[in-house]
């Protein structure tokens, strides 16, 4: 028993985890959303699990409300290695990344949820064609916004002559197709937007609105799952290649399509709840469509899929079958309208 006892202690010596052996790391998380968003204290957990299963070798500090750099520049940030790891919604630069704004259309995702999720396994084949130069973690979207203006927007029609703050790219060209004039602004740049007449309307998921002072600047909501927007955790090559193996490992478990969700559903229940909160908020109209406008809407926004259509074949990739793989990666998620 003694032999069998002393062969056990001996073989749990000289075994010794690898993680233990690792080189420590520490990662600068830059995220543009303030430290009240929901998305700020779920990455933080996240970053405490990559700690807790490396063994303390990985560490990480959250960087929020654009501490290290403009929302717009956060994928060039990682790339460059201003930061680590960031936060990028890639329709911020318009026709950069033409693959993934597929997924900025209109009226393709119902649910959050399910919809990070299927965004997330399609574009893991793709992003290693349009962001190359970064180490690709995970996608996601937000839960679906609308239109919130300062005039009642109710046909495409009523969109010409207005300017307007759009969400990502898709939507900016859908504005300019209905005579609008689009207004760049990042979300934390957008209230001031509105509150100078910059912009007369801003398309927005639902609880940010409050988050970012919005609501106190639009009184009209369109009541309708318009547009996700789609997002990317991006990781700087050399810090992840600077890993070690087991390191590695423990950031692509992180990584994950399980984790594109889990980390992102706190964000899609928020703003989810903003609908309600819109409602029962004084001096704020939320109005629903007719199935006529809700079909003048459908067919405004259709000439959206072929000009992606051309955008994707240019860069000599098939938009067909990206977009057939894409839509059945909804179905199967279940994500879809």
């Amino acid at each position: 028993m003694h032999r069998y006892l002393f062969a056990a202690i001996l073989a749990a010596l000289l075994v010794t985890p690898a993680l233990a052996q690792d080189a420590p790391v520490q990662l600068r998380i830059s995220l543009w959303v303030p430290p009240a968003h929901p998305l700020v204290p779920s990455t933080q957990a996240w970053a405490a699990d990559i700690e807790k299963e490396s063994g303390g070798t990985i560490k990480s500090v959250v960087f929020p409300s654009e501490q290290l750099g403009k929302a717009f520049d956060h994928y060039d940030m990682a790339r460059d290695g201003i930061a680590d790891l960031t936060y990028v919604n890639p329709g911020y630069q318009p026709g950069r990344f033409p693959i993934i704004a597929a997924g900025e259309l209109p009226f393709l995702f119902a649910d959050p949820h399910k919809g990070s999720q299927a965004l997330d396994a399609w574009y893991r084949k793709y992003a290693p064609i349009e962001m190359k130069d970064t180490h690709f973690c995970l996608a996601f979207i937000h839960d679906p916004g609308t239109f919130h203006a300062r005039k009642k927007i109710l046909l495409p029609a009523d969109v010409r002559g207005l300017k307007v703050r759009p969400a990502q790219g898709t939507i900016g060209e859908l504005v300019t197709m209905l005579g609008g004039t689009n207004v760049q602004a990042s979300a934390p740049e957008a209230r001031d937007a509105l509150e100078r007449g910059v912009a007369d309307a801003i398309t927005f998921p639902w609880n940010s609105l409050f988050l970012f002072g919005i609501d106190k600047v639009v009184k009209y909501h369109m009541d309708v799952p318009l547009y996700t927007t789609t997002f990317v955790y991006v990781m700087n090559k050399a810090r992840y290649d600077g890993m070690s193996a087991a390191q590695k490992k423990v950031i692509d478990d992180h990584c994950s399509n399980e984790w594109a969700r889990k980390l992102t559903d706190p964000w899609s229940d928020f703003e989810a709840a903003g609908r309600g909160k819109m409602k029962a908020a004084a001096g704020h109209d939320v109005y629903a469509l007719t199935p006529e406008q809700m079909a003048a809407w459908k067919t405004a926004t259709a000439p959206l899929e072929q000009r992606w259509a051309d955008a994707v074949r240019k860069t000599g990739q098939d938009p067909d079958k990206i977009m057939a793989d894409l839509k059945a990666t909804i179905a199967q998620y279940g994500a879809g309208l």
